[in-house]
């Protein structure tokens, strides 16, 4: 019984190891240019819309997650716009992804 608990209690540990620490994603509202990364940034092979945004005095990318750069890329591809965005930050390899759900450019 006393070998089971130890076999137990050290592959919970080792999956606790291995497993990646999620970070807790958080709702947010952004202020910036919204523009393509590839085409006005030249920072991407492809197409992807980002939001430019100041922080500590420097320009911070935001992604658009997939289903957002969809919904939104036709109107910044070759031109950026300011704008608000809305909705949930991650980051993921190095990169800060926002799910949007809401937009809203600058008249």
């Amino acid at each position: 019984m006393r070998t089971i608990l130890t076999i137990a209690s050290c592959l919970i540990t080792a999956v606790a190891l291995v497993t990646p620490s999620t970070v807790q994603a958080k709702e947010a509202t952004l202020t910036g240019k919204i523009t393509c990364a590839k085409c006005e940034l030249k920072l991407e092979k492809d197409c992807a819309t980002v939001i430019v945004v100041k922080e500590g005095g420097k320009d911070t990318l935001y992604y658009f997650d997939e289903k957002s750069h969809n919904a939104n890329h036709a109107v910044v591809c070759k031109t950026g716009k300011e704008g608000t965005v809305t909705g949930t930050l991650s980051e993921k390899d190095g990169k800060k992804y926002i799910a949007v759900t809401k937009v809203v450019f600058k008249k």
